[in-house]
């Protein structure tokens, strides 16, 4: 199975781990990962014994669903017909265990999670294991991506227990809520060097039984040392640390990880992540005049290169899988992720701005033509996922890729036609499969491929550039460029006819947040109001079905109904700290890229929300969740890695300087710099763990520069300036139209701009830093290069 490649499982149970295995807490992101086998214990549990079955009896789904079948999330619903006893997360689950004195099985996952699908076929369908979990445990089901407060709290036991996490997530609970045993995915029996799902499942009953008073003192003793472990807090410190030095370790520790011929920072699995993207682009801008400089921005254009040209990428119908699995790029995870959509389409932007190469600004294009097409809600709402998953024909069981991989037999019968003028006789199909790659015995390694499923099968993968393809068989560059570009049409045309991947329909407030600001930047950098409206569309969409007027609060959730509806859960689940915090930082982008004031004006009566909500008065900094929905919890955190997405708090940073600029309002910038101090340690100890609140630290040790635009938003001079400016990568900037109305919302924040004139009722740009503005300037050329300086 095309899903277990690259890892090995591991089903070792861990001795007692006491108050001392905290300092084994990882600085690795479990969002980097959903496939692994661990377990992990707060007390001593024997291996699996020898009489384990080798098989398990699977019967078909039941007709009778679980309660599930009243919740919204795909998540839960895939299990509403499972054997199994499930609850989802809440009160009625946690009295019944403390009624009956049970633990707690907790399982953790997201739809489109291959593992998850994994385990749910293997174990969770078992009609023995189903009575196991439902008579001896209490088991709720949780969707991560619905309450990440509980993935992070248990998450963050299963890492400081065992030697990593992923999903799906299996943890359990006392009644009260602490964790005492944790792993990930378990294989339904044991095998030579892994335990089962069953086994383990009747050592924990023993345990219960027998081990009760041990087993819930040191569940108490490692919720301790998970509490001092995990505090984030100022301390005796008054000031953040030297941007400079915290600058400089995170470059150096990126260098040393980098992969020189295929870009990326790690051998495999490899993910794209693309705070360390930005921070690359970054660096460079500050020390551009350096040979650091220079080798920071190789790093990162060379790196989405290769991301591009590889197998990570759909070159079929376009967006970026979750990560690959080796090395080259080459062969995927092949799930596609809406935060990834949104993060890459604005790291390709400006790799284009700095640049100027449209390789650069097609790529980004094209990620969003792929967003539009599939993963948008006809509202203007966004899409969670895409499975990786899916059956290879209708009625088949479905299989990791098959969506997306291709035989050399496809490729021949779609692009028989021949190719005049080349060298050789060569048909369009085999020009295609000389680019990219494809063999008659398939391009996936067999290391990739343990069970031999895809002998024959390719992913397709850039293997020569244009130029190379051309002069191998005689043809112009352009003529190639044109047959390709047929070549992929007509394959996606013939994929339309295949079993899709499922759609996670979910919509979540903090990656719709990420996708406006996908859409706004990469539609100010290239000039494309089409892209720009689809953020103004998502916006309307947050503001009109996740946003409660009466209490100022974003809704986590909301999902597609039937008859493109949108229906919400009931009670509404309500936003965590990386709502507010993506959905501010893509008002924000919003606003400089449309010019309109509401934009700006939402988003901050949403920052004042999530300060009251959310900030942490004593320590400083943010925590995850409110302080009343995370009630019961043995951990209430602050995130402090920037992973597959950035951490709130690092974005948090960067949207009160920027609001500061806006607004001159002082509170934000003194809880930047106490947010920042707060993390201190953090960032001294792993600089490379928190890359975006490097960045953020620099931009408030540098300060932000204010553009500011005197003018008529219609009129082409005005509109020539604010081109000029969205076309320069300039990071560290707040963006302002001031158009002479003193009573419009920038006026009334920042009284400054009164001051500003027009220059011969020309449109006039002002570069303000530090409380002085530059002379007026009125031509885009001019202003281009006070901003190159």
């Amino acid at each position: 199975m095309l899903g277990a490649r690259a890892w090995r499982c591991r089903g070792l149970l861990l001795p007692r781990a006491g108050p001392g295995l905290v300092a084994s807490l990882r600085g690795s992101s479990p969002r980097d990962k959903d496939r692994s086998v661990t377990v992990s214990s707060s007390v001593p549990m024997p291996a699996g014994g020898k009489g384990s079955r080798t098989n398990c009896s699977q019967s078909a789904p039941q007709k009778t669903p679980n309660r599930l079948i009243n919740e919204k999330s795909p998540y839960l619903l895939q299990h509403a017909y499972n054997p199994v006893d499930w609850y989802p997360w809440g009160q009625e689950a946690f009295d019944k265990a403390r009624k009956e004195n049970k633990p707690i099985f907790l399982s953790v996952g997201y739809s489109t999670c291959h593992w998850c699908h994994m385990m749910e076929e293997e174990s969770f369908q078992n009609e023995e294991i189903g009575r196991l979990l439902s008579e001896d445990f209490v088991s709720v089901k949780v969707d991560r991506e619905e309450r990440p407060d509980v993935d992070k709290v248990y998450m963050t036991f299963v890492q400081a227990t065992s030697s990593g996490g992923g999903w799906p997530m299996s943890v359990w609970l006392t009644p009260n809520l602490q964790p005492f045993v944790g792993g990930t995915y378990f294989p339904p029996e044991d095998g030579l060097t892994r335990v089962g799902f069953r086994t383990v499942l009747l050592r924990i009953r023993e345990q219960w039984k027998q081990n009760k008073k041990t087993l819930l003192e040191n569940s108490q003793r490692v919720t301790t040392a998970l509490l001092a472990r995990s505090e984030i807090s100022m301390g005796d410190r008054q000031l953040p640390p030297s941007a400079a030095t915290m600058n400089s370790r995170c470059f150096q520790q990126l260098d040393e990880g980098y992969d020189e011929e295929y870009g990326g920072f790690a051998e495999a699995p490899k993910f794209p992540t693309p705070v360390i993207l930005s921070f690359l682009f970054s660096y460079w801008l500050s020390h551009r005049l350096t040979q650091d400089g220079s080798r920071a921005q190789q790093m990162a254009l060379h790196t989405l290169k290769m991301m591009a040209n590889g197998g990570i990428r759909d070159h079929v119908g376009q967006g970026f899988h979750r990560y690959s699995t080796d090395r080259q790029w080459h062969v995927p995870h092949f799930e596609k992720m809406l935060y990834d959509q949104a993060q890459l389409t604005v790291a390709y932007s400006q790799a284009f701005q700095i640049s100027g190469d449209e390789f650069y600004s097609d790529v980004a294009k094209g990620i969003l033509q792929y967003v539009a097409r599939n993963l948008s809600h006809r509202s203007g709402g966004f899409y969670s996922a895409e499975d990786a998953d899916s059956p290879p024909e209708r009625g088949m069981r479905p299989k990791e890729g098959a969506f997306y991989l291709w035989t050399v037999k496809e490729v021949q019968q779609l692009l028989p036609e021949h190719v005049p003028g080349a060298t050789e006789p060569l048909t369009s199909g085999q020009l295609l499969m000389k680019h990219y790659g494809l063999t008659e015995a398939g391009n996936i390694s067999p290391s990739q491929d343990p069970k031999g499923e895809l002998q024959g099968q390719n992913v397709l993968t850039v293997r020569y550039s244009l130029e190379l393809t051309a002069a191998r068989f005689g043809l112009d560059v352009e003529a190639v460029q044109t047959l390709l570009n047929t070549g992929l049409e007509k394959l996606f045309q013939a994929r339309k006819h295949r079993p899709k991947p499922h759609l996670d329909s979910k919509m979540l407030a903090a990656w719709n947040g990420l996708m406006v600001s996908g859409f706004a930047v990469t539609g100010a950098v290239l000039g494309q109001e089409r892209l720009i409206n689809y953020a103004i569309n998502g916006a309307k969409f947050l503001k009109r079905h996740m946003f409660d007027v009466a209490s100022g609060r974003l809704m986590r959730t909301c999902y597609a109904g039937s008859g493109g509806t949108v229906e919400h859960s009931n009670p509404p689940c309500w936003g965590f700290l990386e709502d507010y915090t993506f959905v501010v930082r893509g008002l924000l982008d919003l606003y400089e890229a449309s010019q309109e004031s509401a934009w700006l004006e939402w988003a901050l009566r949403l920052q004042d929300t999530q300060d009251r909500l959310f900030w942490d008065s004593r320590g400083g900094g943010y925590f995850c969740s409110e302080a009343e929905l995370g009630a019961g919890l043995p951990l209430r955190l602050k995130d402090d890695q920037d992973g597959a997405e950035p951490s709130a708090n690092s974005v948090s940073a960067h949207n009160l300087l920027r609001l500061h600029g806006f607004t001159g309002h002082k509170d934000w910038m003194d809880k930047c710099v106490c947010l920042l101090t707060a993390f201190s340690e953090r960032m001294r100890r792993v600089p490379v763990a928190l890359p975006e609140m490097v960045r953020a630290l620099s931009a408030h040790q540098q300060t932000l520069k204010q553009i500011v635009i005197c003018g008529d938003p219609q009129a082409k001079d005005t509109k020539a300036l604010l081109q000029c400016v969205h076309s320069i990568y300039i990071p560290n900037k707040v963006l302002i139209l001031a158009d002479g109305d003193p009573s419009s919302f920038l006026s009334r924040q920042l009284p400054f701009l009164g001051t500003l004139r027009r220059l011969e009722d020309r449109a006039t740009a002002y570069v303000c830093e530090n409380q002085a503005c530059s002379m007026p300037i009125t031509e885009p050329c001019e202003l281009r290069k006070l901003l190159h300086q």
